[in-house]
């Protein structure tokens, strides 16, 4: 089995990085955390940043973008950002009610994802969709949004399951996961339940399970943690979470 990497999602530290994000990276390598996802670049070009990766010799594990990104013009500037960054997953962070309030939206929507997947394959690149609560409602027939959504997807299309989100929204993330082996190239680790501030192993998460699933038959690539904590400093609360994953040898 390959090793699975283990990034950050820069939204966690959303505050310190738009203040400094030269020294949040340099505090992110030190934590033992090889990668970071972007969402959002600071007012900093392609280049700026793959200057400040290398020199904390971190990797880009992914961004978070609206489909916007990928459509007319954008396309072909949002591939060459990545080429630059040296970023294979370029993932859609959210898609509007209106590309999920029925069956057959969801089906355009999956068309969607679909063709933009073809078009990123020449580049060596894939996009995907990340969790959130909603996602994990039911619709007529008893499936959830994202049920519908992956299951006209093809396996070009990354499933980035958000743990503590799919929770959240009354969902089994790893029973979710399991439905579809082999495309979770990114998966998002938040923590639910537990004290406030929990952190991997102290909250619900079957992080066993998980991390089974993720380094046998998943196809993971990325661990990416996602640690939005209110009221507990944000750098703290990643370090804090970076020991936590050292427990389950990850």
């Amino acid at each position: 089995m390959s090793k699975i990497g283990v990034g950050i999602q820069l939204y966690s530290v959303r505050k310190a990085a738009a203040a400094d994000l030269p020294a949040v990276l340099k505090g992110v390598k030190a934590m033992g955390y090889e990668a970071v996802e972007f969402a959002g670049y600071y007012g900093r070009t392609a280049y700026e940043l793959k200057k400040l990766l290398d020199e904390n010799g971190l990797k880009c594990c992914g961004t978070h973008n609206g489909i916007d990104a990928f459509q007319g013009d954008n396309f072909r500037k949002t591939v060459d950002f990545h080429k630059i960054i040296g970023c294979e997953y370029p993932i859609v962070a959210w898609i509007n009610d209106d590309m999920r309030k029925s069956v057959a939206a969801l089906g355009a929507s999956a068309k969607l994802f679909n063709e933009i997947a073809e078009k990123l394959k020449p580049f060596g690149m894939k996009t995907g969709y990340h969790a959130h609560g909603g996602d994990f409602a039911k619709m007529n027939g008893g499936r959830t949004q994202w049920e519908i959504l992956f299951g006209s997807t093809c396996s070009d299309v990354v499933m980035q399951m958000d743990c503590g989100n799919c929770m959240q929204g009354g969902g089994d993330p790893l029973a979710l996961m399991k439905q579809l082996p082999g495309r979770s190239e990114s998966v998002h680790l938040k923590e639910f339940g537990g004290p406030h501030g929990a952190v991997v192993g102290e909250g619900k998460v079957d992080w066993k399970g998980i991390f089974e699933f993720c380094s046998t038959i998943g196809g993971t690539k990325w661990y990416v943690v996602e640690h939005e904590v209110e009221g507990i400093d944000s750098m703290e609360a990643i370090a804090k979470f970076r020991e936590g994953l050292r427990k389950f040898g990850i």
